[in-house]
């Protein structure tokens, strides 16, 4: 392999021109694409197999019309200080309101809070239902602005008007820390390279390729059903990553400069071995990414191939345009040592050569692995303590910031007819098997009625054919809570009893429901998807490092910066520590996809400092080191562009904390974190002491497994063959 990119460097090298305009020719097309395309929506949680699932399917065959996926919208209404929705000029204005509301094209029906008796029993808060044809996501604008107008005119009149639901849905931001993000990346870059040209470089591939990715996508998201999310993550992972990738190859490249190589070479060297390095580095979080499949969540799936198709055209950007880029940049990149003159004077050729502070740390611990190795798995463990206490959700609307109309809404309904009501359970009951559908509505209501936590069961509402009904239930908590979540599960248990008496099968269903049966589906899924992916990396590292004990370091690592960064997650979002700082208005439960995503992402990135920094590690040790000194050499040459380039993940991780949407707000802080744990503790402090413990052990590999394993040379010796550079100085070590 490192033969193939070794040439792919050089002829990226010479043929600059051609490779920037394949580039800039793929960016141009992908950005045409995506202005040509309609925004993306929010992409709907279809999740097969589950049993809410199935009583939205059914209610499509069993009610005709209903549009049972349809959006829908809640227009809450609250009367002014000392007055009453009844009173005769509020009650005219909200009628006023229902007129408007029902005559959009789109509108399905509109309820009239006082036939619907949905006025607050003190008389100060009403609402009035809207449902639509279409979803949420297939709502036209025209929909949405009627919908905005009728409540600013009944504002107008004097009332207090929000408007909940999925039909508002917003796009969203993440703001201007995003943008801070980047700028931090760029400074810890010029501080790496002490040059604005090679610093400039890897910000400048990774915009190229985040912004082909993300295009595509958005020119994509339509057809695909790709929700508003999926291209902010792409965009998230493929920033971090296409920096860090550029940033291997461009420091490598200053090295071959300063050993005494032309330029091409060293491009062509640069990107034959830090490049076979980002090729390992980057299918590891292509593995992780993709095999989020094995979830069968469609949305999840969607998001994972985004980014990791981002993540792919990071790793080919790299590969290519960073030579490229070097062939335009010339003499303006300097050998590692060097800095441009706005950096300071360079260093002397003759002057010594002082321990970095590399060096120095990889000393340090090498003397003292026991100690260092202590104290970092006590830290992270007492980090993952609060992940002991993890309770998982869907974000609602009650996690919105409370300058939303949808946050405030749902504040509303909680005053006026408690904090259940917004998240009401739709029982389906299907009595086509039974020989009294009516009895068996009526039973199935009585059952519930007698469930704890329940607040309201209206009567059963019966279709045409009088063989299925739907049973609106009430909890009495909000829907997010455990409670509830009790809830759904006592009326399914119930709805075995009424089967067996009746026959008639019970279906419980609704936004609530669904979301109780996607975190289910998750905490199911998330053993056998960290077996397929921690599995199929750890064979892949085996090839990597022809080693059993380095690639089994690294994923016991992996556990440890995962479950501390999920304990910190735990710690702010569902306990409330520092979540002011975080800009956290609501406290609950953990989303759901949570820690799967969080094991796929981090799992990822954390193989690729792994592969980074231990690839440097087992280049030295192959040619003759002995097992500490390679260590130690492995940081000398490593430990500042990994730390570099973790800094530079955590900055733009980070940014993504200023998003309006709790899912990439949580997401953004929980992936900012793991990296912090894992670069820095994991990767800096437990893998050489790990190392040092093992010795020669580390490298062990059983004879027949070597032989069997194919020899992908990450290291680049047959780079040093074919150039004579290993010409007896060096006795390369059998491993």
């Amino acid at each position: 392999m490192a033969t193939f990119l070794y040439k792919l460097g050089r002829l990226s090298f010479r043929r600059r021109h051609v490779i920037a305009l394949i580039w800039v020719a793929l960016l141009t097309l992908a950005g045409v694409g995506a202005a040509g395309a309609p925004a993306a929506g929010n992409s709907s949680f279809s999740i097969p197999g589950t049993e809410a699932q199935k009583a939205f399917d059914l209610l499509e065959q069993r009610f005709p019309g209903t549009s049972a996926d349809g959006a829908t919208a809640r227009v809450v209404f609250k009367a002014p200080s000392g007055e009453k929705m009844t009173d005769p000029g509020n009650k005219a204005t909200v009628r006023e309101t229902v007129k408007e509301l029902s005559d959009g094209s789109e509108v399905a029906r509109v309820t009239d809070p006082y036939q619907a008796k949905a006025v607050s029993k003190d008389g100060t808060i009403a609402y009035a239902q809207v449902s639509y044809k279409v979803s949420g996501m297939e709502l036209d604008d025209a929909s949405k602005d009627a919908l905005e107008d009728s409540a600013q005119d009944a504002r107008e009149a004097g009332l207090t008007v929000e408007i909940g639901g999925d039909a508002l849905q917003a796009v969203p931001h993440t703001g201007s820390s995003e943008i801070i993000g980047i700028a931090v990346a760029a400074v810890v870059l010029v501080i790496t390279f002490g040059s604005l040209v090679a610093a400039g470089l890897p910000l400048l591939t990774a915009l190229i390729g985040v912004g082909i990715g993300v295009s595509g996508i958005t020119a994509l998201a339509s057809a695909l059903d790709l929700g508003s999310t999926t291209s902010t993550l792409a965009m998230m992972i493929g920033l971090a990553v296409g920096i860090d990738y550029a940033l291997f190859i461009v420091s490598r490249y200053r090295a071959e400069l300063a050993e005494g190589r032309e330029r091409e070479e060293a491009a062509g060297r640069a990107v034959g071995t830090a490049g076979s390095a980002v090729v390992f580095a980057g299918l590891t979080v292509v593995i992780a990414l993709v095999g989020l499949s094995v979830v069968n969540i469609p949305m999840l799936t969607k998001m994972g191939v985004a980014a990791a198709a981002t993540v792919a055209i990071a790793v080919l950007i790299a590969l290519t345009m960073i030579p490229a880029l070097l062939g335009y940049a010339g003499r303006k990149v300097r050998p590692a040592g060097e800095k441009s003159r706005l950096f300071g004077r360079a260093r002397a050729q003759d002057a010594p050569a002082k321990p970095n502070l590399g060096s120095r740390w990889a000393s340090f611990v090498v003397r003292r692995p026991v100690a260092v190795l202590l104290l970092g798995v006590v830290g992270l463990g007492a980090a993952a303590v609060p992940a002991a206490s993890l309770e998982l959700g869907l974000p609602d609307d009650g996690s919105q910031p409370t300058s939303t109309t949808q946050r405030r809404a749902y504040d509303l309904l909680s005053e006026g007819f408690g904090p259940g009501f917004n998240g009401p359970l739709m029982v389906v009951v299907d009595a086509k098997g039974s020989g009294d559908p009516k009895a068996a509505f009526t039973a199935v209501g009585d059952e519930i009625k007698g469930l704890k936590d329940v607040v309201t069961v209206t009567p059963p509402a019966p279709n045409k054919a009088g063989d299925t009904a739907t049973i609106t239930v009430v909890p009495a908590s909000k829907p997010s809570s455990v409670t509830t979540e009790d809830l759904v599960h006592g009326i399914r248990d119930a709805g075995t009893e009424v089967r067996a008496d009746t026959g008639a099968n019970v279906l419980v269903t609704g936004s609530t429901a669904m979301n109780i049966d996607v975190s289910q589906k998750l905490n199911d899924a998330l053993v056998p998807y960290l077996v397929l992916v921690v599995g199929l990396a750890f064979l892949l590292l085996i090839v990597v490092f022809r080693s059993i004990l380095v690639p089994l370091k690294a994923a016991l690592g992996f556990l440890l910066s995962v479950m501390a960064a999920l304990g910190a997650v735990v710690a702010v979002f569902q306990w409330g520590w520092l979540s002011g700082l975080m800009g956290v208005e609501q406290t609950g439960p953990v989303m759901s996809m949570m820690p799967i995503f969080m094991v796929g992402v981090v799992f990822g990135l954390a193989m690729d400092y792994e592969v980074f920094l231990v690839t440097r590690m087992r280049e030295a040790y192959v040619h003759g080191e002995k097992p500490a000194q390679a260590v130690v050499t492995g940081f000398r040459h490593g430990a500042r562009v990994v730390s570099a380039a973790a800094v530079i993940m955590i900055a733009v991780f980070a940014g993504f904390i200023g998003s309006s949407e709790s899912m990439v707000k949580m997401i953004g802080f929980g992936l900012a974190i793991a990296v912090f744990f894992d670069a820095f503790v994991v990767r800096m402090a437990i893998v050489p002491a790990v190392l040092a413990l093992l010795d020669r052990k580390a490298w062990w590999l059983p004879g027949w497994l070597d032989r069997a394993l194919p020899n992908v040379d990450v290291e680049g010796e047959g780079l040093r063959a074919a150039s004579g550079d290993d010409d007896g100085d060096r006795q390369l070590v059998r491993v």
